[in-house]
């Protein structure tokens, strides 16, 4: 999985409306959006944020998942529910751009990029 797609697997309790009000730009801009994280052997998994604070993705096996964000600083946290409650929060860092480098939980180098409108 990809930061963002185990940010969006794996977070913290939801985010308070209040919190929601002041979010950053680059959270902001994944809003009716989709995140996709493209793994190395180019598969993607997909995330959707909602300002509710909850999350439904796909990961790069299409397998769905849903859970809670949260913001933690100067990076979303993902906690999944669904298909399986993870037990530990998966944080990275929010970017400064539409696509970025970073880590999937798994370790694996992955390239997010957050698409206009809501991909399958």
């Amino acid at each position: 999985m990809t930061p963002f797609t185990l940010l969006l697997t794996f977070g913290l309790a939801a985010a308070p409306m209040a919190v929601l009000a002041a979010e950053p730009l680059p959270l902001a801009r994944a809003f009716g959006n989709t995140v996709v994280s493209t793994y190395p052997d180019g598969r993607t998994a997909l995330v959707w944020l909602k300002k509710d604070g909850t999350y439904t993705g796909k990961t790069r096996r299409r397998t769905p998942s849903s859970g809670t964000w949260s913001l933690k600083g100067e990076k979303v946290c993902l906690k999944q529910s669904k298909p399986v409650a993870v037990p530990f929060n998966f944080c990275t860092e929010l970017p400064a751009s539409e696509s970025w480098k970073a880590r999937a939980v798994t370790g694996e180098p992955v390239t997010m990029k957050v698409v206009k409108g809501v991909a399958a």
